[in-house]
């Protein structure tokens, strides 16, 4: 559904010299520097899946898609969405995407969400059936009623994301681009947006491909995972491959302690040090309410070793081995840190 063939883009900027003499000598020569913002990537992300697109600030997530939804044109390669080049087909390939990008928007500001929603309702020429099960749906999900006839530039952030991600899925799209679509949102309205995207996804196969700083949209919404970083894909594969590639490990656990143990920490610091001495390369903290966290590297001991140990040496009252942090996991590929993933899960620039 979403196919990208050595996708690249290059800027061209504006090379400004220090000072006054610098300022006035660009009045008449202009130098220019090259920036390559996306580096000949390559991934293709097959119909009715959804898919995170993550990597760090100025990694070319936003440049990528903006390539995908034609709002701009590769440097060099080709992008395939729903069988259309969208740069060179931008109608057509409209029909086709929901987009949603947290600074531009696509209702009209001066308007009413209704009257915006009546609009792209005209130009997609949505059948009545699908207008009305649309619009019904986002009412119980989203509260779309309770905005009014406020317009949209009186809106809040958060009122109007509600708006633009049930704008984007009106006419029953093919492909879903969604950047940062819970910015401003409450904890609840989070929750009934990563359901509504599921649901659509469920019901109608629509392909998802989201880019989010948010670890727990990607977690709720996504099954696979694309990561760029440097403009260049990195990982690409489901979300349970990306957490293996952690190298480390944590399990959490609580222990009955001996009634003379029970007052000040001297039992949780014997704890710790039985835990450190017989764990090589593990480390053990005490957390909040009395657990303690046992971290240890992944390539060295198996969750089902640690939690062994800790049962035959420790009155257990609680133990779980929860899966590695997301976010941890993310920022070890962003620097570098770690051996990186698995060969057969990387993409390289052409």
């Amino acid at each position: 559904m979403i196919v990208a063939e050595n996708l690249a883009k290059e800027f061209k900027v504006h090379e400004r010299k220090p000072g006054l003499l610098g300022s006035l000598s660009t009045l008449f020569s202009r130098e220019y520097r090259l920036v390559r913002a996306v580096s000949g990537v390559s991934f293709e992300i097959p119909a009715g899946v959804k898919a995170a697109y993550v990597g760090a600030n100025g990694a070319g997530k936003s440049t990528t898609v903006k390539m995908l939804t034609g709002i701009m044109s590769p440097t060099s390669g080709r992008a395939v969405v729903a069988g259309l080049e969208p740069y060179r087909e931008r109608r057509r390939n409209s029909a086709n995407i929901g987009v949603v990008f947290g600074q531009r928007s696509q209702l009209w500001w001066d308007l009413p969400v209704p009257d915006s929603f009546r609009i792209l309702r005209r130009i997609h020429e949505i059948p009545d059936a699908v207008y009305r099960r649309n619009m019904d749906l986002y009412r119980d999900l989203l509260d779309l009623g309770a905005l009014g006839n406020t317009p949209v530039r009186q809106l809040s952030l958060g009122q109007r994301m509600r708006a633009e991600v049930a704008a984007s899925l009106l006419h029953d799209p093919k492909v879903v681009f969604l950047d940062e679509p819970t910015i401003g949102l409450d904890l609840v309205l989070k929750e009934a947006v990563r359901e509504l995207v599921n649901r659509v996804n469920a019901e109608l196969g629509t392909t998802v491909m989201l880019t989010s700083h948010d670890m727990g949209d990607i977690s709720a919404i996504c099954d696979q995972v694309l990561v760029v970083n440097r403009g260049e894909v990195v990982h690409r594969g489901t979300m349970h491959e990306l957490l293996r590639t952690a190298d480390t490990r944590a399990v959490f656990f609580e222990h009955r302690q001996q009634p003379e143990h029970q007052v000040g920490h001297g039992s949780t610091d014997r704890a710790t040090a039985l835990i450190e001495a017989h764990l090589d390369g593990a480390s053990a903290t005490l957390v909040d309410g009395g657990r303690i966290k046992v971290e240890y590297p992944a390539d060295r001991w198996s969750a089902r070793q640690v939690m062994g140990f800790l049962l035959e040496h420790f009155d257990v009252t609680d133990c779980v081995a929860p899966e590695p942090d997301l976010e941890m996991v993310l920022r070890r590929i962003y620097t570098g840190s770690g051996n990186g993933p698995s060969a057969g899960m990387r993409e390289t620039a052409a």
